[in-house]
């Protein structure tokens, strides 16, 4: 698992706590801090390093130089090696706001079982912010229902739900970054 962040800062989650099981994907939610939200589908560019995520299932993450562009606006989402799914948001202040927890939640995944996940992070009031997970493992590719939700100091700043699916059932989606071989 990957949550990559577009400003050369990422982070993947670990274990944080068991959540309740979401039965539906739900409309986004955000708070009148946000100016703006778009969730979709990306191909993630390659990572020029990596960071240490001792917090999270996979222990690293990517680092980036160049921000994805959506590839489909969708919350759809096939389980495929190398695609990525998140979100873009902007503050209503210039100053954006630090100190966000990201956190994702998601089918059992791993040897421990998490579902929940999440770090710290910064939204930018001056161009959209970022934020996606991508599939780097097999143990990642969870059918399902998951959910990024930011806050800061327990306020829910932005929500959104994804479904993740078997590839056959959005085709249009599963070759879209060319990973064909790696279907699921």
């Amino acid at each position: 698992m990957r949550l990559t962040l577009s400003f050369l800062l990422a982070a993947c989650l670990a274990p944080v706590a068991v959540a309740p099981v979401l039965a539906a994907p739900q409309p986004d939610q955000t708070a009148a801090a946000i100016a703006s939200l778009q969730t979709g589908v990306v191909c993630p560019p390659d990572p020029v390093g990596t960071v240490e995520a001792p917090d999270t299932v996979a222990g690293t993450t990517h680092l980036i130089v160049d921000e994805p562009p959506f590839v489909s606006l969708t919350n759809r989402v096939p389980a495929v090696l190398g695609i990525g799914f998140g979100a873009k948001a902007m503050t209503e202040a210039t100053s954006g706001i630090d100190n966000v927890t990201m956190t994702l939640t998601h089918p059992p995944m791993g040897e421990q079982g998490a579902v929940t996940q999440s770090f710290q992070t910064r939204i930018s009031g001056i161009d959209p912010s970022l934020t996606f997970y991508q599939f780097d493992y097999t143990y990642e590719l969870l059918l399902g229902i998951w959910q990024m939700e930011a806050s800061k100091d327990g306020v829910v700043l932005y929500r959104t739900t994804f479904e993740v699916v078997a590839p056959h059932l959005v085709p249009e989606l599963a070759a879209i970054c060319g990973f064909e071989e790696l279907l699921s």
